[in-house]
């Protein structure tokens, strides 16, 4: 292999640097100049050259033990953890040097780099279990024998096809709940096994001054995030068969347990196998697999992955996936398919004849190619990444190991085998093709020489020439924006058929406008405009909804990655059950790495606006009427305030371990909703009023490696949701958060004890604060948290009040509103702040509150003016036909606020539209607040 002068010159470099006493040899000179890891690891154990010298051990595959001790109970933390990475390292500088210098073949580069890391991740579950073993006792059968924790090896470790830089995802079972039998103490064996399941985790993952052995993963376990580490058999058998998802049985087809086989592994695979594999030949998948690869091709579109060679077009990804899609339809009648190797399973396939031997070679020679090229990646800096370099020295290395005179060959190669994949992917398991769509030729001449001639010859758009002036702007702006070849044919492609679209629905001018906004954000990602181009429904739902609603069409021109909502209108039109938020959000964030900060905020900006996108589809079609457009907001709401709960808590715990007496489950930390949030009516573009607080009494530390005190910790854990909530990312900001209706406004701590909170209602509260605190609703927090709050609020708002200071306080905090957020004059109407408006109405339910709850508590039960007002009438605080007028109007205001917000106007209307409802309110609102 020859290396460009710049790499050599990079490798004696390095070379001298660490061994200034010996003469360069070429070998190590080349493995110097090609790996920065390799530079890295020579430099810290420069003795490790000697094993590069030994050829017996450099051809022998055997993976000798890690700890050369046998009784690991006496292996102080410290010492396993060093043994551990050392072993690690040395053993990566052994496969960099395998597969860089000596060109190793790539099936045997994969095979034992899944070797060496399934022998660390049982070294150190041993490790693990003796550690807890020693203190505990062990689990043990009806025979006395200690029972094992079981390891399912996901991904390409289960296939002995891992990457040299990958993550690990893990699943850990046990067999069955017994107690644990021969310690100082005694537990069940759920508590034993999670205690080894943490302490195998922290030995893989933590990181030390020699780094990690491996990133785990542990979010392909049943129910992700939010489900307990280990789970017996039962309860594992039971989650499969009753919630297991398409995906999950995707992801089982690679399944492999690890380490020393047991007794206990051929029941475990006995009652997985029934979820994974189908008895019959099971074409139910088929859909699935459609969807999933829209998926992929949404991924590729989201991310701009034209340089990734796992997740692009023709990627690693995409070939695993069409042989992963037949095992599944063939797998339950031909056993020879249920492996867990791509190779494997392709040659089965091959010899099934479920696939061509000539498909079969294309997709092997290439899968095995970029394998190839993801190794070398990887080697290059021991970084988990399958993007082609972008810097001339990751060029110059990359061109070396494939032996081409220059990069631009080297991709080329690549860019072949990667057309080939996804052309056997299109063809075995594509949709079929639509079609193609008819394009009448009055409208390519229409864009072709946009003109007043041509829409008045040819009689388009009822020879309205405001049509011409849109189109023709349009073409001209075009023009300016730089468009590859390919970008400007799809372009050209796509323009006749969307002129024809909006002249056949005979839409507005405006609506025209609307949907050019939109593609004129993606002008630049011919991938969107493709999308539009091959998917007629996309562009017929996009005409659809930008007609319903100017909102709609605003945020798919600030957001088109939700273009892709657009081609399943079963989807788009079908919102979750309320409950359904918190676990999408969880399933959701399955996908993102939970170590990548920017990534996770990024995906809660989509996930925010992908199903935002939905409740407004759904409120412009009359799916669902205003009520419920605001309780899917404000579920949709509260999901992500507990998501981000949970990521800012999992950042913090990381760095400063665990305040006293937390733990994940039960934080002690609450989040308090005010104003719309805690009503239950959020709108579309309505900020979020939020309050933080916690049990901690201030007394105690974290117990992580930095220690700082607990009321510090919860400070900062609120600061991190700030971070989360308003950093604006390329998809904005998630929510404008507002924290000023906390105690002492802005000069507050951003976080309090709750008894705090309490005193601060209870002695120096304004009225317009426990006005606020009628509308407040704690929506997350733990049980005991939630209880206490409701206690609080039910305290302060049952105190017994001075009515006529009651009255005075109310009428003149809502006419300080009027006087500075009133708009409006005459014949309009300002729909939120006009006099017998909106917040008259909600004022009025807040008095109602504050002057009736020491007479009748239970009327502080709910925080929504609705039941408020439903609530006041039952208890004869107001009459029956008040309740109904002020319902009325307020369902009434409601709706047409979601009107003219959807439509992106002042929220001012016609006078005359709700004269009935503003003399109303008015004469309700003079009769209570302005009486004797």
């Amino acid at each position: 292999m020859g290396l460009a002068q710049g790499l050599q010159q990079l490798g004696q470099q390095r070379f001298n640097e660490i061994f200034a006493d010996k003469q360069a040899e070429p070998n190590v000179v080349a493995l110097l100049a090609l790996s920065d890891f390799a530079f890295r690891i020579l430099a810290q154990h420069p003795h490790f050259i000697d094993y590069l010298h030994n050829e017996q051990w450099l051809a022998s595959h055997d993976t000798c033990a890690v700890f050369d001790t046998q009784s690991l109970a006496q292996i102080a933390e410290s010492d396993a953890f060093q043994t551990l990475r050392e072993y690690r390292n040395l053993h990566w500088l052994k496969l960099a040097y395998l597969d860089l210098v000596l060109k190793n073949d790539i099936r045997d580069s994969i095979s034992y780099t899944s070797q060496l890391s399934e022998q660390l991740i049982d070294s150190a579950y041993r490790w693990a279990y003796a550690q807890i073993a020693s203190v505990w006792g062990k689990p043990t059968d009806e025979k006395g024998d200690a029972m094992p924790m079981l390891i399912l090896g996901m991904g390409k470790l289960g296939g002995y096809e891992l990457n040299y830089s990958s993550d690990i995802d893990l699943i850990f079972t046990y067999p069955y709940q017994v107690e644990t039998q021969g310690g100082r103490k005694s537990c069940e064996a759920q508590v034993f096994f999670t205690k080894v399941a943490q302490k195998t985790i922290a030995a893989l993952n933590q990181v030390t001054p020699e780094g990690q052995v491996f990133r785990v993963d542990m979010r392909l376990r049943p129910f992700g995030d939010s489900g307990p580490l280990v789970m017996s058999f039962n309860a594992m058998e039971e989650y499969y068969q009753e919630q297991g998802r398409d995906w999950e049985r995707y992801a089982m087809l690679k399944a492999r347990l690890l380490g020393t086989e047991s007794s206990y592994w051929q029941e475990f695979y006995d009652l997985l196998r029934p979820f994974v594999y189908r008895k019959y030949i099971d074409f139910s998948v088929i859909e699935s697999l459609r969807k999933m690869k829209a998926l992929i091709a949404q991924d590729v579109r989201r991310k701009g992955l034209t340089e990734n060679i796992k997740l692009g077009a023709g990627g690693i990804r995409e070939a695993e996936f069409v042989v992963q899609a037949l095992q599944m339809i063939r797998g339950g009648r031909e056993p020879s398919l249920q492996v867990q190797s791509f190779c494997k399973a392709l040659e089965a396939l091959a010899t099934l004849n479920e696939v061509p031997q000539d498909v079969a070679n294309t997709l092997t020679d290439g899968y095995l190619f970029l394998r190839r090229i993801e190794q070398y990646l990887q080697q290059f800096d021991d970084k988990q990444t399958q993007t082609l370099p972008q810097d001339d020295v990751g060029q110059m290395r990359l061109s070396a190991l494939l032996e081409t005179s220059n990069y631009g060959d080297a991709t080329a190669l690549i860019n072949q085998q990667m057309r080939l994949i996804h052309d056997e992917f299109n063809a075995m398991i594509g949709a079929e093709d639509d079609d193609e769509q008819d394009v009448d030729s009055r409208y390519e001449l229409l864009w072709e020489k946009p003109s007043i001639e041509v829409i008045s010859s040819h009689l388009l758009f009822g020879q309205n020439t405001e049509f011409f002036n849109i189109v023709y702007d349009f073409k001209v702006s075009g023009t300016k924006r730089k468009l590859g070849g390919r970008g400007r044919d799809v372009l050209d492609k796509l323009m006749p058929l969307l002129l024809q679209q909006a002249d056949k629905c005979g839409c507005e001018p405006s609506i025209l406008k609307r949907v050019l906004a939109v593609v004129e954000k993606v002008i630049s990602r011919t991938a969107y405009l493709e999308l539009l181009l091959e998917n007629p429904g996309a562009l017929n739902q996009l005409f659809k909804l930008c007609a319903h609603s100017k909102w709609i069409g605003d945020h798919l021109a600030c957001y088109p990655i939700l273009l892709d909502e657009l081609i399943d209108p079963a989807q788009l039109y079908k919102t979750l059950p309320l409950s359904g938020y918190e676990q999408e959000i969880r399933q959701y964030f399955l996908r993102i790495d939970e170590n990548d900060l920017e990534l996770q905020m990024e995906a809660l900006r989509q996930f925010k606006q992908t199903h935002q996108l939905r409740i407004a589809a759904a409120d412009a079609t009359g799916v669902l009427d205003v009520m419920k457009v605001s309780d899917h907001l404000t579920a949709l709401s509260e999901a992500i305030v507990a998501q981000c709960v949970n990521l800012a808590w999992q950042q913090m715990v990381t760095r400063f371990g665990y305040p006293p007496e937390a733990s994940d489950d039960e934080k002690g930390f609450a989040v308090i909703a005010y104003g719309k949030a805690g009503g239950v009516e959020l709108g579309y573009d309505s900020d979020l009023d939020l309050v933080f607080v916690h049990n901690c009494d201030g007394v105690g530390q974290t117990n992580g490696d930095k220690q700082i005190d607990a009321r510090q910790f919860y400070l900062k854990l609120a600061q991190r949701l700030l971070h989360l909530f308003n950093t604006r990312t390329a998809s904005g900001i998630l929510y404008e958060l507002d924290t000023r209706l906390r105690p002492e406004g802005a000069s507050g701590l951003l976080a309090i004890n709750i008894e705090t909170f309490r005193e601060y209602q209870l002695k120096q509260a304004w009225t317009w604060e426990h006005q606020a605190l009628v509308r407040a609703r704690m929506t997350y927090g733990q049980t005991s948290l939630l209880a206490r709050f409701n206690e609080i609020r039910n305290e302060v708002l049952s105190r017994q009040r001075d009515e006529q200071k009651l009255r005075k306080d109310v009428v003149n905090m809502r006419q300080k509103m009027r006087d500075h957020l009133i708009k409006g004059s005459g014949a309009e109407f300002d729909i939120k702040q006009g006099v017998g408006g909106m917040a008259d109405i909600e004022f009025l339910a807040q008095y109602f509150v504050l002057k009736n709850a020491y007479a009748q508590p239970k009327i502080t039960q709910y925080s929504d003016n609705i039941r408020i007002f439903a609530s006041a009438a039952e208890y004869g605080f107001i009459e029956p036909n008040e309740m109904q007028q002020l319902t009325s109007a307020y369902c009434d205001y409601r709706e047409l606020y979601h009107q003219v917000s959807l439509r992106q106007e002042a929220k001012l209307i016609p006078r005359e539209q709700v004269q009935h409802h503003i003399s109303a309110v008015e004469v309700i609102w003079l009769n209570y607040l302005c009486g004797n």
